[in-house]
């Protein structure tokens, strides 16, 4: 498999360059620290709970649907994403049954590629 021409970090002002990552090491350890655990970002307990309940509800990918193909789903999506916004996460209406490859593509596309 080809090895991809390396890059620049893309951390403004960095000049370190990468290759198959957005960031280099240093920035990216820095980025997922100022992210904080899943816990602290409220995929807790009660998180798991409504999730489950969400899932038995709506039982089947709504991207794979739209494609004329049935997919159980495992993930429950935030369609917009909360960005911490506790009324945005919990709001139901903005959640969406999918199945892994469907929500690990469209948050690829949310964040700017695998990796970010």
């Amino acid at each position: 498999m080809p090895v991809s021409a390396p890059h620049p970090c893309g951390q403004p002002g960095c000049r370190a360059l990468v290759r198959g990552r957005a960031r280099c090491p240093e920035h990216e350890r820095k980025r997922e620290q100022e992210r904080g655990t899943a816990h602290q970002r409220g995929y807790d307990a009660r998180w798991r709970k409504a999730r489950l309940t969400y899932l038995r509800q709506h039982p089947l990918c709504v991207l794979c649907e739209k494609a004329g193909r049935v997919a159980v789903a495992d993930v429950v999506d935030h369609a917009k994403p909360h960005r911490g916004d506790q009324r945005l996460f919990w709001d139901q209406n903005n959640w969406q049954s999918l199945c892994t490859p469907c929500h690990s593509t469209k948050t690829a596309t949310e964040d700017g590629g695998f990796g970010r």
